[in-house]
């Protein structure tokens, strides 16, 4: 069972799948800090010095301290029930960013890849009555026609 296991493990695809878990994890971070840290706080300037992880409804208030909460921090801290809705769009324009790169990552492979032959035809026109025929016919089934 050990064996089996061992070569279940070292197969190629499964190797593949290992490592690309991890990359995307390690691109996932890298992403995330971009939009947080980079892409963000121009988008909060621009709209008003809005920070978009402090946007939240409070949908009760805290039983630990009385509202307004001028921060998500403060409210989670109070025991406050909120819904984070600053959070889901940070988490919505991670999503694009990341979607966007893996389509650009994709489509720069696929241009690397050498284009497939395309694959012979299997049929061929009767010069006497145009049906279609195998490519390897000496008679046309349609018409009886000697082919040369």
């Amino acid at each position: 069972m050990f064996k089996e296991f061992k070569a279940f493990a070292m197969r190629g695809n499964v190797l593949d799948l290992a490592i690309g878990i991890i990359i995307g994890g390690a691109f996932g971070t890298i992403v995330k800090s971009l939009v947080d840290d980079v892409i963000m706080p121009p988008i909060g300037l621009a709209l008003g010095n809005v920070d978009f992880s402090n946007l939240f409804v409070m949908l009760k208030e805290g039983t630990k301290a009385a509202a307004p909460y001028a921060t998500l921090a403060e409210a989670q801290a109070a025991g406050a029930v909120t819904i984070n809705y600053g959070l889901f769009v940070n988490s919505v324009i991670t999503f694009l960013i990341i979607a966007f790169a893996v389509f650009l990552l994709v489509r720069a492979i696929n241009r690397l890849k050498p284009e497939e032959a395309a694959a012979a035809p299997a049929t061929k026109d009767c010069p006497f009555c145009r049906m279609p025929i195998p490519v390897g016919a000496t008679r046309c089934p349609e018409c009886t026609s000697e082919l040369r």
